[in-house]
C-alpha cells in the first residue's frame, strides 16, 4: 500500500512521510496492530510504501488513515505476485522519478534495518527483501540501467546549472520531505 510522485502531490506525500523519530513510532504502531503480522515501511522524498503481511488490506488502509489522514484516491495497492513485482521495480530504480536512480536500494536496506529493530520484520518479508536486493544487483550488473543514473538531487542541480548562468548568485528555498530535501 502506498503513494508516490505519480499518484499524489507533494503536500500529501509530506503528510504521509515518516522521517526521524516518526519512523520507529510508526513501526511500533504497526507492531501493535493485531491484523498486521509483518511490516516494512519505506518512506522517501518521493514515496511512502507499506509492505506487509496482514489479515486484510483494510487493516493497512485503516492504519495509514490513522497516521496520515484521508489519502483515498491517491493510494495504490498491490497484493501477492503484483506486490512482489512492484517491489522489484522500485528496488531496481524502474519506478523512480529518475530512471535507475541508485539511492532507492540504500533506502530499502535502511527500511529493512528499521523494521528489524522495531520487531516488525518477519521471515516472509525478510526473504522477500533479500531477494529484491539480489534482483536489483543483478539488474544493475546485467543491464545499462545504472550506467548513467544519477540521484534526483544531482539531476536537479544539473538542470539548474543549465538554466541559470551562476548558481552561486541564486537564493533557493527547498521544500519537501525526506533525506534529499535535507
Amino acid at each position: 500500500l502506498g503513494l508516490n510522485h505519480q499518484t499524489a502531490p507533494v503536500e500529501l506525500r509530506e503528510r504521509a512521510a515518516f522521517a526521524g523519530e516518526a519512523l520507529p513510532r510508526a513501526l511500533g504502531s504497526l507492531r501493535d496492530t493485531p491484523q498486521i503480522a509483518e511490516a516494512v515501511l519505506l518512506s522517501t522524498c518521493n514515496r511512502t510504501e507499506l509492505y506487509a503481511v496482514a489479515d486484510s488490506a483494510q487493516a493497512l488502509d485503516q492504519w495509514l488513515h490513522t497516521q496520515a489522514g484521508d489519502l483515498q484516491g491517491y493510494l495504490y495497492q498491490h497484493a501477492d505476485a503484483e506486490a512482489v513485482r512492484h517491489l522489484f521495480r522500485v528496488a531496481t530504480g524502474l519506478d523512480s522519478m529518475v530512471l535507475g536512480e541508485p539511492q532507492i536500494l540504500g533506502q530499502f536496506k535502511q527500511a529493512v534495518r528499521e523494521a528489524d529493530a522495531a520487531g516488525t520484520l518477519g521471515s516472509t518479508l525478510h526473504q522477500l527483501f533479500q531477494r529484491s536486493f539480489q534482483v536489483a544487483k543483478e539488474v544493475r550488473t546485467s543491464t545499462e540501467i545504472g550506467a548513467h543514473s544519477i540521484s534526483m538531487a544531482a539531476a536537479t542541480v544539473r538542470l539548474a546549472a543549465q538554466l541559470f548562468e551562476d548558481l552561486k548568485q541564486l537564493r533557493v528555498l527547498c521544500i519537501g520531505a525526506g533525506e534529499m530535501i535535507q
